[in-house]
């Protein structure tokens, strides 16, 4: 069974139309991978300002919507953390080339974001934690006065 040279040529042409698409596949992972190494820029007081407005949202929300609190403030707080080191690797324009981890990150993003809740609604906090929230910014107020 001989194949005709028509025949060979639709082979041809079936096999480049396959090969080509492959090579930009390839070199389309290639670039993928060049961008995923990008530089992370510092989060500015403005970036910090946002994602605490929207946990201090999400906060309000979810306890309106009779969400656990300590539930609610926990997600609101690891999404803070997240968004900081995702978008920004870590670091906070005001501290310099200091990387803050996922614990300090979570733990600084608790205190805001109850400290803005207090403000956009303070009938969803409880006493307990609105208490502790005033004690502990005393505490920071007068350290940084020393």
């Amino acid at each position: 069974m001989n194949i005709s040279l028509f025949s060979k040529r639709i082979l041809k042409l079936l096999g480049f139309s396959l090969i080509i698409p492959i090579l930009f596949f390839e070199t389309n992972i290639l670039n993928k991978k060049v961008k995923s190494e990008k530089i992370f820029i510092a989060a500015s007081e403005k970036d910090l300002f946002l994602y605490r407005q929207m946990g201090a949202s999400y906060l309000c929300i979810s306890s309106k919507a009779e969400v656990d609190f300590k539930k609610g403030l926990g997600i609101a707080s690891a999404t803070f953390a997240n968004v900081i080191i995702g978008k920004h690797g870590g670091a906070i324009k005001e501290l310099g080339d200091e990387k803050l981890d996922e614990k300090k990150l979570y733990n600084a993003g608790t205190f805001q974001i109850v400290g803005s809740a207090l403000n956009i609604c303070p009938e969803s906090i409880p006493k307990n934690i609105k208490n502790d929230y005033e004690k502990r910014l005393k505490q920071l107020v007068k350290q940084s006065k020393n």
